[in-house]
């Protein structure tokens, strides 16, 4: 049975390693650091506990990023109608906006973040353990949650870019807070780019609305996978721990019906 130890460390660890900062702050952004590094910190009875630890987190986390990204459309939106009546956003509105935007910029990295780190643990426990590798072998058309992830991490960004295409963008104008800060500035000088800004804005956070559903799906599924097999394992040691107890809790039968050994001179 999984330690209080084992517990509190499966949940600090992908706390701080899956997803470094707290979500609300959104400007913070994420850093999940290289594909294994947290990994190589467990041993695997460590990692069979983390897999049946923090799934609530990690969905609760990504439900936040979209209901982020709806507050920010709907923010988007009520700029769009202001613009309407005037004729350019006054300075004070314009910063609210860019600071809309640049929390935008972050949700997306965060996901892809989340998207990454449990691509990650999918590749590492199939790699440390076979039942894990036999249970994930379920999935349609022979993929992985792994390949899932990167699935859904390509089509995000490439739906992003094709967005700030259509707009006159590139993807590296918005792919770092300075090259969305440098940009947004620009589009500060007059009128159309303020709408220009908010219109681009507003489709983005409707497709990060969209994509975050997408994710917390693909994480829910996985999550039940892991509780599946997880269930599975702590079972089996269970069983091997009642074994080893029986084996060395157990008593030598009496010795009766022999002859005693006695001294013949």
């Amino acid at each position: 049975m999984a330690k209080p130890f084992l517990q509190t460390l499966a949940s600090a660890t992908l706390a701080l390693a899956i997803i470094a900062g707290p979500i609300a702050n959104a400007q913070a952004g994420v850093n999940v650091g290289p594909a294994t590094e947290w990994t190589q910190m467990l041993n695997n009875a460590e990692l069979v506990a983390l897999t049946g630890q923090s799934a609530e987190q990690i969905q609760n986390q990504v439900t936040q990023i979209t209901q982020l990204a709806e507050q920010i459309q709907n923010q988007l939106r009520i700029y769009e109608n202001l613009l309407q009546n005037t004729a350019q956003l006054p300075e004070q509105i314009w910063g609210e906006v860019e600071g809309d935007l640049s929390r935008l910029r972050s949700l997306v990295e965060q996901g892809q973040g989340i998207a990454f780190s449990m691509g990650n643990l999918d590749d590492v426990l199939k790699s440390r353990f076979a039942s894990f590798a036999e249970i994930a072998n379920g999935l349609s058309n022979g993929e992985s949650f792994s390949d899932r992830y990167g699935s859904w991490s390509d089509t995000n960004r490439e739906t992003i870019a094709a967005t700030l295409r259509a707009a006159g963008f590139t993807a590296e104008q918005f792919s770092t807070e300075q090259a969305t800060m440098d940009q947004l500035r620009s589009l500060s000088q007059t009128a159309d780019g303020h709408l220009k800004a908010l219109q681009v804005g507003h489709q983005i956070a409707a497709q990060q609305v969209a994509q975050s559903q997408m994710l917390r799906g693909l994480v829910s599924q996985q999550v039940t996978m892991m509780a599946t097999w997880y269930q599975s394992e702590q079972s089996a040691r269970d069983h091997s721990q009642v074994q080893r107890d029986q084996f060395f809790g157990s008593v030598a039968p009496p010795l009766a019906g022999g002859q005693m050994m006695e001294p013949r001179w």
